[in-house]
């Protein structure tokens, strides 16, 4: 077992003050994961972000920021990103 550390520390805390709080956290993780998969296939690609923010009617910096996860994307600002690199996102739905 991976060793607690301050994060886990926050995280426990805070999901004793709002018991949904940990779901928050792994959904956000999920997307960033799911951004960053999309940023490795942008370069793959080799499409730069000046062109993925061009196609997605925004700024290169706020294409950098969301591949860097300095923003909580919203699903369809997702899915814009992933037309831009010719994606698309599929949704599941999951038990809770």
């Amino acid at each position: 077992m991976a060793k607690k550390d301050f994060l886990d520390e926050i995280i426990v805390g805070r999901t004793k003050e709002n018991p949904e709080f940990a779901e928050m956290v792994e959904a956000a993780l999920e997307r960033r994961q799911l951004l960053r998969a999309l940023a490795k296939r942008r370069t793959q690609k080799g499409i730069t972000q000046q062109i993925v923010a061009e196609r997605m009617s925004t700024s290169q910096s706020a294409v950098a920021r969301m591949e860097a996860g300095e923003v909580d994307a919203r699903l369809s600002t997702v899915e814009r990103y992933a037309a831009a690199v010719g994606q698309r996102v599929e949704w599941n739905l999951v038990d809770a």
